[in-house]
């Protein structure tokens, strides 16, 4: 099981419960890695933004160079099908997933249209703001041009789960990532905000991470409550400068850091009425 212990596997027209078995031993995934997903969420009822996590797997898929074997529409109304197995109220993290099953002759490459489809959905309790501490990574993100960064491509989480571990073994919840020109790009699991003088600030995408659809979403939202947000390159000088700082992902939507280094961020106003503005939105789609 990855992260919870409740749950439901959805494979070749079937629910099963549990984890069940996806990947046979000569899928072309099982030993060059050739897998995309995406992840959403269900909390207090409501699965905010479902429709545009149905239709970036699909994109990922693409990117990755499979023939998605079902559309964005058929994704969706799947994941909110094996949501009904579920209490209500259950918080709920839902993860569709596609990969390679057959190779090309000439190996390395795979078969386009030989693409597996699967969906796990796991029951996740939402994160409590309020112990979430940020340090820097040593380890860099990879370009456009050295990996498949457009796409949500499960090859390139090795890079963020040695990030995520390193932080962890120091003592940190997650950690600022830099790119290869030394701006900041994002943490190991999450897209990351700083606010000085009332101002908030985000690394602007350049490719070398994932534009999530939580960031969008929470920028969008900020923006029309009257916030400034700017969309630019930053510098860990920046973050230094910072009056708070949180973060934005699929598993705790909107998290303020309580710590940054050995600094205590404090009271995070800004960020405590971002992750207000998207539980509203969220759960105003729940009629």
């Amino acid at each position: 099981m990855a992260v919870g212990t409740e749950i439901v596997t959805w494979v070749d027209g079937t629910w099963h419960k549990g984890s069940a078995p996806i990947i046979g031993a000569a899928d072309h995934v099982a030993w060059l890695g050739s897998q995309v997903f995406d992840g959403a969420r269900q909390f207090e009822g409501v699965r905010p933004d479902l429709d545009l996590h149905s239709a970036r797997i699909i994109r990922s898929a693409e990117a990755m160079g499979m023939i998605a074997p079902v559309d964005a529409a058929t994704v969706q109304g799947l994941l909110e099908e094996g949501c009904k197995l579920f209490a209500a109220d259950a918080a709920l993290y839902l993860r569709p997933m596609m990969w390679s099953r057959e190779s090309t002759p000439g190996i390395i490459d795979a078969v386009p249209e030989a693409t597996g489809f699967a969906i796990c959905i796991e029951a996740l309790p939402m994160p409590e703001p309020g112990a979430f501490t940020l340090t820097v990574s040593p380890y860099c993100r990879p370009r456009p041009d050295m990996a498949l960064t457009e796409a949500k491509a499960g090859s390139l989480y090795a890079n963020n789960a040695r990030i995520m571990a390193e932080a962890r073994k120091r003592g940190y919840s997650n950690a600022l990532s830099l790119d290869i020109d030394g701006h900041v790009a994002e943490t190991a699991s999450t897209n990351v905000f700083m606010v000085r003088d009332g101002v908030v600030f985000t690394p602007v995408p350049n490719g070398m991470f994932l534009n999530g659809i939580t960031r969008q979403r929470v920028i969008g939202l900020l923006r029309a409550d009257g916030v400034e947000v700017v969309e630019t390159s930053l510098i860990l000088a920046d973050f230094d400068q910072a009056e708070e700082i949180f973060v934005t992902g699929n598993i705790a939507k909107v998290m303020p850091v309580a710590r940054y280094l050995d600094r205590d961020l404090g009271r995070p106003r800004v960020g405590a009425r971002a992750r207000e503005l998207y539980w509203d939105y969220a759960l105003s789609g729940r009629g």
